[in-house]
């Protein structure tokens, strides 16, 4: 039952001849690095001692959801859905359906088809400032910052609170990446003066930090580790990834 690593690099000779448990080999070496290096240390345990289950659970438990950005777009994911409003596209063809394919499309990280999605929807609707917003996180995400900034831009003009916040946690991102860090910090305190968004506060406090502002990013990394053991399961769920960030830059005040 003591498993695997240990007992397979014992046996190395009977790894190299069997493919398929040196790809597990080196699966769960890759996970237990991950497991280490984000100082989950219960984790780290169970997928050394394990014969790759331990492995398995933590990639689709932990692993996939650090990896992601931390934002969620509304909409169903499912390959029915996409099917769906395919079919509608090819008999209606309007820029609702457009825009519903292209937000699960970015849910499932595939942003340059959500790209043309957006696109097509603002040809039909070129005024549609969810499809805007939407395209410019769509940009943010194909590391073309220039791009989507006009955009983002654009919807804050008309509406700052759009999508409760999220659109202007965008534009603070694409600002941080431009490196205009000033205007980024702006950008994040009108967030988290009236919303409580761990995403918003981490991503201020790392800001804050690098400007050696660490009794600010302490209050901001504070909240998000205090509120996070009261927020209800999803939410914690969701919030995952942000929720480690602050622990790790908490950790190097």
């Amino acid at each position: 039952m003591l498993a695997s690593l240990f007992s397979r690099f014992e046996s190395l000779g009977f790894l190299l001849t069997n493919p398929v448990w040196l790809a597990m080999t080196v699966f769960q070496i890759w996970m237990l690095v991950h497991a280490l290096r984000s100082r989950e240390w219960l984790w780290a345990f169970f997928i050394f001692i394990g014969s790759g289950l331990g492995a398995i659970w933590y990639f689709f438990s932990v692993y996939r959801d650090s990896s992601s950005s931390g934002f969620e777009l509304p909409g169903t994911q499912s390959r029915a859905r996409i099917k769906e409003l395919q079919s509608k596209i090819h008999h209606v063809d309007n820029a609702y359906h457009h825009f519903q394919l292209g937000d699960i499309y970015f849910q499932r990280g595939k942003f340059t088809e959500a790209e043309k999605c957006y696109r097509a929807a603002l040809e039909r609707e070129p005024k549609d400032i969810d499809a805007r917003a939407h395209l410019g996180q769509c940009l943010l995400r194909l590391k073309r910052p220039g791009e989507a900034r006009p955009l983002l831009e654009s919807v804050m003009q008309e509406k700052p609170e759009h999508d409760y916040g999220h659109t202007k946690m965008a534009l603070a991102e694409t600002l941080t990446v431009l490196g205009e860090t000033d205007h980024a910090i702006r950008c994040w305190q009108q967030v988290t003066q009236n919303h409580s968004y761990p995403r918003a506060k981490v991503q201020l406090a790392e800001l804050y930090a690098a400007k050696k502002q660490n009794d600010a990013a302490r209050a901001e990394l504070k909240d998000v580790l205090s509120d996070d053991p009261h927020a209800p399961a999803y939410q914690r769920k969701r919030d995952r990834v942000w929720v480690r960030r602050a622990k790790r830059l908490m950790a190097r005040l």
